[in-house]
């Protein structure tokens, strides 16, 4: 995935600093965005490392230990639902979600649940796979429209702050918590 997009670029734009408290949902197998935000968020910050795949977190335990980053915790989780992270409402500096929407059946209200953990002014990061046809990735009818994110974000109380290229194949959105 590292070669997909810039990873520090992407962590960059949402501006991740000492002491926050972040949230990588659907993290995967890798963490390749837990990781970074580990050490971005250092000692006194927190990660928070989310997915349904039970081996995929026991993958990112093993690695934090190697690591040494004690800030990462493991969460087992549907995103589809409400409450379904376990993290208590309005905690969050950050959310990210990166190539996960598209797996969900629920995208309203895997987004209403991340809105509901962020901060006032806290924000939430969406990557996704443009709407092109690729070689790779999910097929085109899984793929979601950047419009229709953006037309959604306000009825979750989320406000459109950025958006660019995060690579040749993906978009990113930034949204702040109102």
């Amino acid at each position: 995935m590292g070669k997909l997009f810039d990873i520090t670029l992407i962590l960059n734009k949402i501006g991740i600093t000492e002491g926050w408290q972040v949230l990588e949902a659907g993290c995967g197998q890798f963490g390749y965005f837990v990781f970074p935000s580990a050490k971005l968020v250092g000692k006194s910050g927190r990660v928070f490392a989310a997915d349904i795949i039970k081996s995929h977190l026991e993958e990112i335990e093993r690695r934090k230990r190697t690591d040494n980053l004690p800030q990462i915790s493991t969460i087992w989780t549907n995103l589809e639902t409400w409450q379904g992270t376990s993290i208590d409402s309005g905690t969050l500096d950050a959310v990210l979600l990166v190539n996960t929407l598209n797996q969900t059946e629920q995208r309203s209200g895997t987004l209403k649940e991340l809105a509901r953990t962020l901060k006032r002014d806290g924000k939430l990061l969406v990557v996704e796979w443009k709407a092109h046809d690729l070689l790779f990735g999910p097929k085109p009818e899984k793929r979601i429209d950047r419009e229709s994110l953006k037309a959604l974000a306000p009825k979750l109380g989320l406000k459109l702050i950025e958006e660019f290229e995060a690579g040749a194949m993906h978009y990113a959105l930034i949204f702040k918590k109102l």
